[in-house]
């Protein structure tokens, strides 16, 4: 069968077999998973949040190097679910994490191990894949306090690799990947040069401004939110785009659109500068807020935002 074009066959460099594969990381929830798939792949694939479970869907966001093609798997963390709808990102986890190569087990180095770490490290032991501990956030902790979390996160299980990161400063992230691409299987590219994500973009639209309206809202806030792009309509030089914003309740709605709109516009102000970076083109960006009644726990309702 002849290899597509813009599409390596299975010989890399030096002799040595081309690589390619999936990769995920995975962890509790807010330990950096998908601000460490965005510094890899160099660009905001995944959207980040200081709040925990924001990943909702399964992003795949491909590396391209001369000698491999690493495709990165963004999951939702792994939790205890109070709702259907944490039951569904729970089992999109774990189907994911049964398909990949090569899983990164991500421990925040500034929080201690714990429970859920160990609880995931049990999980990921009955796995085919290879389990590289990857340490994040190192740029928040002294060395001695790094040092000790490296020997804690060691005792924890047996790993192919430990790996300690930081996304924020670049620290050790190529030799992440280094790590990451040996484990990978010898196989023709899997993706096309050009293609940075698979994922359509009006899903990424919607992430974006479901991140913007996460910022500065209440703690209860974040799991109620939903986003749907209902239309995207390209004009001469400018794309217009009608979003709904969706919580359950209507006093969750007052929230996000705030005092006289002000969040609202704030939120479309953040969430479009964004998409005219991810789209390369002028936005128009139309927001409306609406109540779906609990919809995280009715099946109707979560098959309509998606889920």
């Amino acid at each position: 069968m002849p290899t597509p074009r813009g599409v390596r066959g299975a010989d890399g460099t030096n002799g040595q077999p081309y690589r390619a594969g999936f990769a995920c990381f995975v962890g509790r929830p807010n330990a950096g998973k998908s601000t460490l798939t965005n510094a890899i792949v160099g660009q905001k694939i995944a959207i980040t949040s200081s709040k925990p479970q924001t990943t909702r869907h399964v992003i795949r966001a491909v590396l391209h190097r001369p000698e491999a093609q690493l495709v990165l798997v963004d999951t939702p963390g792994l939790h205890r679910p109070r709702t259907l709808l944490g039951e569904r990102l729970n089992d999109l986890v774990r189907s994911t994490w049964s398909e990949v190569d090569v899983i990164g087990l991500c421990v925040p180095a500034n929080e201690p191990v714990g429970r859920g770490d160990r609880f995931i490290t049990g999980e990921l032991a009955e796995l085919k894949a290879s389990v590289i501990a990857v340490v994040t956030k190192t740029d928040l902790v002294d060395k001695k306090r790094l040092a000790e979390q490296l020997l804690a996160v060691n005792e924890m299980g047996e790993f192919a690799a430990v790996v300690p990161v930081s996304a924020v400063s670049g620290h050790q992230v190529d030799t992440l990947v280094d790590v990451m691409t040996g484990y990978l299987p010898p196989s023709p590219q899997l993706y096309p040069d050009d293609m940075l994500t698979d994922e359509p973009e009006q899903v990424l639209v919607a992430e974006l401004i479901r991140e913007a309206a996460l910022e500065g809202v209440r703690d209860e806030l974040p799991h109620s939110i939903a986003v749907v792009v209902e239309e995207m309509v390209p004009e001469d030089k400018l794309i217009r785009i009608y979003a709904d914003v969706y919580v359950e309740r209507p006093s969750q709605k007052a929230i996000v659109i705030g005092h006289q709109a002000s969040r609202l516009k704030d939120v479309g102000t953040r969430a479009r500068q964004q998409i005219e970076e991810l789209l390369g083109s002028r936005v128009y960006l139309d927001l409306h807020v609406r109540v779906a009644k609990d919809w995280q726990r009715d099946p109707r309702q979560l098959r309509k935002l998606g889920f």
